[in-house]
This record gives structure tokens, C-alpha cells and sequence, in this order.
């Protein structure tokens, strides 16, 4: 009897549905989040973002933690190369507004150029199918403030204006790192308006 249980409940293990995140050619589930631009909240829509051209949806796990502080900054710095493109840029994690407001304003991570969005209870990241992992207890960012939300997988979507994914960039899966994710992400958007031209 303990063998058939134990039989069933692997049997039930093995075919839950794993996580993976969405993938190209799927359609981007659209979101609207609070988000926070140069330290002042903001209402962020995928869809009316869209309306002007790609965006580029780059999930993290946390503002203020090392690979985010530098993915932040990156993007801060090609920004104009970005917007050059036609891409909006849309950061998307668990921090709260509050901390979000702090992240966006700081001229050494997003520098007022980059919104970051707040997925406070973690819906965003579910409907693209990501995973987020629970903080440790006492874990702190480089400011010394601790972090009580969970940590969505760093993964960056390049969507197209008709909703459609265009490219997907994991830290899991490729092995790039957060500067890598930002440089890919460019040449993604470059190519989506070269396409565009006559």
C-alpha cells in the first residue's frame, strides 16, 4: 500500500507542468503596473507602451542587489541608443513602489531614465510564467536595507507593437549576464527597426 501512495504521488510530481518561461512568437501578456520614473510614481501599460513601438520587459530580482544595480545602469547609459530604436523599456520586479521611487532616481542605477514597475504580489511574472524564490530572512541590499519580497528570475522580453514576443533572454538558459541582457536587448529593438525601414 505505502508503495502505490508513494507511486501516486511521484506519478503526480512528474506531471505537474514545469516552469519555463514564455517563449518567441508567443503573445505577451499585457499588465498595467504602478511604476516609478526619476523617483515619481507612475502608471505604466504594456498596451498603450506598445502604441509607440517595442518595448523591452527586463524582470530582476531586486532593486539595490549587485547584477541589478549594474542591468539598471546599463540600460541607463543606452538609453538614447533605445529610444533611437523606437523601444520603450520597462523594468519589472517585487520591490515596492517606495523602493522603486529610490532605484529610479539614483543616478548610479536607472539615473530618472528607466521606469521600473512594482510586482508587489508577483502576478506579472506568473502570467510570463517566471519563477520568483522567497528572500532569506536578514538578507540585505547594498544600501544595508533589508529585502522582505521574493526574487523573480532575471529574464528579459523584447516584445513586438503587435504584442508578440520577439526575443527571450535568460540569465538560466544562455548564461548572459545582466550587462549582456541589456547589450542583446539593443541589438534585438536595432533589428526590429531596421526591419521597419523602406
Amino acid at each position: 500500500m505505502r508503495r502505490l501512495v508513494v507511486g501516486i504521488l511521484l506519478a503526480g510530481v512528474m506531471t505537474m507542468p514545469a516552469f519555463a518561461a514564455l517563449k518567441q512568437g508567443e503573445k505577451a501578456p499585457a499588465f498595467t503596473a504602478k511604476a516609478s520614473l526619476a523617483g515619481k510614481e507612475i502608471q505604466f501599460s504594456l498596451a498603450d507602451a506598445l502604441k509607440k513601438g517595442p518595448v523591452v520587459v527586463y524582470f530582476y530580482p531586486s532593486a539595490f542587489t549587485g547584477g541589478c544595480n549594474i542591468e539598471a545602469h546599463t540600460f541607463a547609459e543606452n538609453k538614447d541608443k533605445f529610444d533611437a530604436a523606437g523601444a520603450t523599456i520597462i523594468g519589472v520586479s517585487q520591490d515596492s513602489i517606495e523602493r522603486l521611487n529610490a532605484f529610479s532616481a539614483d543616478p548610479q542605477y536607472c539615473a530618472g531614465k528607466v521606469a521600473v514597475a512594482s510586482d508587489s504580489d508577483g502576478a506579472i511574472a506568473r502570467s510570463y510564467d517566471l519563477k520568483a524564490s522567497e528572500a532569506k530572512p536578514g538578507i540585505k541590499d547594498t544600501r544595508g536595507v533589508e529585502i522582505d519580497h521574493a526574487f523573480t528570475e532575471r529574464t528579459t522580453f523584447i516584445v513586438k507593437p503587435d504584442g508578440t514576443i520577439a526575443s527571450v533572454l535568460s540569465t538560466n538558459d544562455d548564461k548572459i549576464s545582466p550587462a549582456q541582457h541589456v547589450e542583446k536587448a539593443l541589438s534585438v529593438v536595432q533589428q526590429l527597426a531596421s526591419q521597419k525601414q523602406p
